[in-house]
């Protein structure tokens, strides 16, 4: 959830490097990424203007990551279709969205032909959701959609103007939020799967103070994945900023990908438990 993929590459870890350090980095064999610039401390200032990477082709720039974030996009909106019109391919859409993300997140370097594949089955697991959920709750997926697009404008505009930071405390508790939001997903989703409860939303669908569980853990994950965000958009920035091969930034999408889509299906719950209630 904390899209690991965009931290595999060490240029992409908050330091400024010097072209000398880049060079080394990306001269070495992939099994040892990890430690340059990590091991070492950085000697360039945080306003250096470091040069392209020698044999590096072209450097990630904001622009060529926007368009490939957009490929994503298209292919997530194309299959999309595909598995509103087919719902049943939302459960392979989804087994294959799972492994094809973890695959991608805690690879080396970056696949496209992954991270295309990633999208593709990410599409089937949305637009069958979303069909679903459309057919039972009309508008609530244009609602989705207008409330994941509201947060990800709002802590963007946070972001450009300097007021939204993370820290290395607030990551840490952000960080453990998640496992505990992952295994209390995995336990809800077992008891349905397994009919230990009959209802909707499992667990979600028990009621604190009169207000459901699913509304109260759904609102702590969009604050988790706007945070999330927040991590996307500066380690986005570490590798423009840094100046590493434009490969990465299919990386730096594919994480974003996978935030956005998180918080649409959060959304898209969230509205659904309060309407069915």
């Amino acid at each position: 959830m904390s899209n690991p993929a965009l931290t595999n590459n060490p240029a992409l870890n908050g330091k400024t490097l010097t072209a000398e350090e880049l060079n080394r980095i990306y001269n070495q064999p992939a099994a040892e990424l990890h430690r340059p610039g990590v091991d070492e401390p950085a000697t360039a200032g945080s306003g250096d203007q470091v040069p392209p990477v020698a044999g590096s082709g072209s450097p990630m720039t904001y622009e060529n990551t926007i368009s490939k974030t957009v490929v994503l996009f298209l292919i997530v909106l194309a299959l999309g279709a595909v598995g509103w019109m087919v719902p049943v391919l939302m459960w392979p859409g989804m087994i294959a969205g799972l492994v094809l993300g973890l695959v991608n997140a805690f690879k080396k370097e970056p696949s496209v032909p992954l991270i295309l594949l990633y999208a593709a089955a990410q599409g089937l697991f949305l637009g069958g959701i979303s069909g679903i959920f459309e057919a039972q709750w009309p508008g609530i997926v244009s609602q989705a959609i207008i409330g994941t697009f509201a947060v990800f404008g709002v802590t963007l505009l946070l972001f450009r103007s300097g007021k939204v930071r993370t820290s290395p405390r607030m990551t840490k508790i952000v960080l453990i939020a998640m496992a505990g939001y992952l295994v209390f997903s995995l336990i809800n989703f077992g008891m349905m799967m397994f009919g230990a409860t009959d209802t909707m939303f499992g667990m979600r669908d028990v009621t604190l103070w009169g207000i459901p569980l699913g509304i109260i853990v759904g609102l702590l994950a969009v604050f988790l994945a706007a945070y999330s965000l927040v991590m996307d958009f500066e380690l986005i920035q570490n590798g423009v900023k840094n100046r590493v091969p434009e490969k990465w930034g299919w990386s730096a999408a594919f994480g974003l990908m996978v935030t956005l889509i998180w918080l649409y299906v959060e959304i898209l719950r969230i509205i659904a438990i309060f309407r069915s209630n």
